[in-house]
């Protein structure tokens, strides 16, 4: 294309790092990018695919919002735990309805994940234009949350919240459930081998269902830091490109839970340089979406060459 390419590189790998809000915009995109990359690394250690982390992200937003908007006079200490289990509850129910299809009728957990992306895009714009719509905002948005539903802030300029310790806390606990514990065994044999955890007493659909709904709440929380950390409010879109990043990470780690939030970093700076590529170089994002692909690719690729 024409462009210096160590220039480029360079800012694609280094915006993170050269500025304090370049570094805080990486933390604000890593938060969401490691949810979203537990809620398909948990259902995959199963051997199930969530492919609707989105909704799930969109869904739990909405319970944070609703939490924050009816409870808005409580004072933080009681309002933002509500705010945050708010989130997790409606992202786990929402990802429950297509795990009980599959304990129950056995439909295929990929297809029905998809199809309640596309509900919850329909449900975050009624709730934002019609039940708590902000009339001053010219795009779907609703009113603020309660103040006391607001994450502390760790840095006032460049704002930044101090959720980023939740999420890593969560991080930790997901790993050490899934491989320190007999639930987490469970859950990993199921995913290896279904026949042979029958045999020996495992209840396999029941591991099934219980990953997608641990997928769910995950993915419900990214969506409760997103507004009590980041927005303050329910804003259609606010789910970004996670979802598709999240998978991308999940499978570049290989479902490692204790990869993951260092490829979610990877991934923010990724992400953070892609935005100054195009606003320094005039270098399209998609050159770093590209970039991205590839680096799957590649890690994907390696199986086949290992195996010849």
């Amino acid at each position: 294309m024409g462009f210096d390419i160590p220039k480029a590189y360079a800012t694609i790998l280094f915006t993170s790092f050269r500025t304090p809000n370049g570094f805080v915009q990486t933390l604000l995109k890593f938060v969401p990018l490691l949810l979203q990359a537990l809620a398909f690394t948990v259902p995959l250690t199963a051997g199930k695919f969530n492919i609707g982390g989105e909704g799930q992200l969109i869904v739990g937003a909405i319970g944070a919002t609703a939490v924050g908007i009816l409870f808005a006079g409580l004072p933080l200490p009681l309002l933002l735990p509500l705010v945050i289990l708010g989130g997790i509850l409606f992202g786990a129910f929402w990802a429950a309805i297509p795990a009980w299809l599959l304990y129950r009728f056995g439909i295929n957990e990929i297809l029905t994940t998809v199809m309640m992306n596309f509900v919850s895009f329909s449900f975050v714009d009624y709730v934002a234009t019609e039940i708590w719509r902000d009339p001053a905002a010219g795009h779907p948005t609703t009113i603020p949350i309660g103040v006391g539903g607001e994450i502390p802030l760790l840095v006032a300029r460049p704002p930044l919240n101090s959720g980023i310790f939740l999420v890593v806390l969560v991080a930790a606990v997901v790993y050490v459930y899934v491989n320190r514990t007999p639930g987490g065994y469970e859950l990993v044999a199921a995913g290896a081998n279904p026949r042979a955890s029958r045999v020996f007493g495992i209840n396999v659909r029941k591991m099934f269902l219980l990953s997608l709904i641990l997928g769910g709440a995950l993915a419900g929380l990214s969506g409760a830091v997103e507004v009590a950390g980041v927005h303050h409010r329910l804003i259609e879109g606010l789910q970004s490109n996670f979802l598709l990043l999240g998978i991308i990470i999940g499978l570049i780690a290989r479902g490692n839970l204790l990869a993951v939030p260092f490829v979610a970093f990877f991934i923010a700076v990724l992400e953070v340089g892609a935005s100054a590529l195009q606003r320094t170089m005039m270098i399209p994002v998609e050159m770093v979406f590209i970039i991205e692909a590839l680096v799957l690719l590649f890690v994907l690729l390696s199986d086949v060459v290992r195996r010849r």
